[in-house]
């Protein structure tokens, strides 16, 4: 076994720290952008008098730094080739987000609306594997140059976590003549509707509450949906609103993948994200581990160095052992993910995206907490950027499915209601089944 990084993405991470401090950082020094980056962020990323979204300077300068991003080809590494991007693996974007996140915050990667110099872009990847031959010849050109973005409308008001309770309908009905559906619905937590141009609306198509089957990924026009109210956050500018789908219709042809079949793309789109995700929690920890040992061992109250100390020191060997242990679940599973059938990783790995995902939100937010606690005042303080990553990363320990259903997952595959052992525990259970048919007691069964 072999846990070394291939010295290709070991170039590759210094071609990104070169460009960082070639191109990014002149760009983020230049014209006071470090507003948006020090103690006044959340002000300077704001606009408070509209509706809390990002303020149009924070936006375009993220734009400048992904359009730097991209003529230097670093932009686009996960997308397929034939979209223009590198065919990036899981397990290298995995280390890449660790990498750049434990960098701490600036414009080269900025997890709050998951900007960065190389793109995490999940949809993309979705699209190419449950579009069919005519959908992509529809939209592939569009998503490529930029022209249609999409936003993510699977939450409910009244259904977050149980997806399969969704209340948005849509019924095939006829217009002037052509075939089409009529969908009516709400949903929440549909980031980036200032922006985009369509809607990713699932809703029931066929069968009853709880199904898994019978959901559809309809694509919806921006202007065939209301934004009800922008929901502000624990960590603003917000552009995550309540919206509702009126007694809309759309043509036969307005959905992605198969009809009925929408929820694979859901989890085809949390998969991507949480391993990714994941990584970035572990980066993000780790600079906070790092920022605290260094700070520990120079500040020296009652004169001495707060290292010294041990009740300064387990908590972050603590936090830097689980860094360690997460580091190697996250990469392994990346590379299982590399090595299997795109729509097999939620019927045969779901469970360990799953843990990599649940732990690494609850370890940054320890981390985040801790680094606080070390560095005392200044730590709570918007001077450092402690604050800002507990109230960043506090989120994922409910989006992207909250911890607790994915511990449910986990369960699930562990104790084989779901997943690879389920046919061992099938087996198992006949086998004990027949053996106290024949009067067999439980030393005898193995109990």
């Amino acid at each position: 076994m072999d846990f070394a990084i291939p010295q290709e993405l070991v170039d590759y991470l210094g071609e990104l720290d070169r460009f960082i401090d070639e191109k990014i950082k002149p760009l983020q020094a230049k014209d006071d952008n470090e507003r948006f980056f020090d103690h006044r962020r959340e002000w300077a990323r704001t606009d408070f008098e509209n509706d809390g979204l990002p303020r149009h300077e924070w936006e375009a300068l993220l734009a400048q730094a992904r359009k730097l991003a991209d003529e230097a080809g670093h932009y686009r590494f996960a997308w397929p080739k034939e979209m223009g991007g590198q065919d990036g693996s899981h397990l290298w974007m995995a280390v890449i987000r660790e990498h750049l996140a434990a960098k701490g915050l600036g414009l080269f990667n900025d997890l709050q609306n998951e900007h960065s110099i190389v793109g995490n872009n999940p949809f993309i990847l979705l699209f190419k594997e449950f579009a069919t031959p005519e959908q992509y010849a529809r939209d592939s050109e569009a998503i490529v140059n930029g022209t249609m973005r999409t936003a993510f409308g699977l939450t409910e008001p009244n259904h977050g976590s149980d997806a399969t309770f969704m209340e948005t309908r849509a019924v095939r009905e006829e217009k002037d003549g052509k075939p089409g559906w009529r969908i009516n619905g709400e949903k929440m937590w549909t980031t980036g509707m200032h922006v985009v141009s369509h809607v990713m609306v699932f809703a029931r198509t066929s069968g009853k509450d709880g199904d898994a089957a019978g959901i559809t990924c309809f694509i919806v026009p921006r202007d065939q949906i209301t934004i009800d109210e922008w929901l502000w956050t624990f960590n603003m500018p917000t552009d995550h609103p309540r919206i509702s789908i009126r007694d809309q219709w759309v043509p036969e042809d307005a959905y992605w993948g198969e009809i009925d079949k929408g929820l694979g793309i859901g989890q085809s789109f949390v998969h991507q994200n949480r391993i990714r995700q994941a990584a970035s929690s572990l980066g993000a920890a780790v600079y906070c581990i790092e920022e605290s040992v260094k700070y520990a061992r120079m500040r020296k109250p009652f004169g001495k160095a707060l290292a010294d100390n041990q009740a300064i020191q387990w908590p972050l060997v603590e936090l830097a052992t689980q860094a360690e242990m997460l580091r190697l679940l996250i990469r392994k599973t990346a590379w299982q993910m590399d090595n299997m059938e795109h729509k097999q990783i939620e019927k045969e790995l779901s469970d360990k995206v799953s843990m990599c995902n649940y732990w690494a939100n609850r370890l940054v937010c320890e981390a985040a907490d801790r680094a606080m606690q070390v560095h005392g005042g200044m730590g709570y303080s918007r001077h450092k950027a402690f604050e800002h990553i507990y109230r960043h990363h506090r989120r994922y320990r409910i989006t992207e499915g909250a911890e607790e259903i994915q511990m449910r997952k986990v369960a699930a595959f562990l104790f084989g209601y779901l997943g690879p052992r389920r046919k061992e525990f099938q087996a198992y259970e006949e086998e004990w089944a027949a053996g106290r048919a024949a009067g067999k007691n439980d030393r005898e069964l193995g109990m």
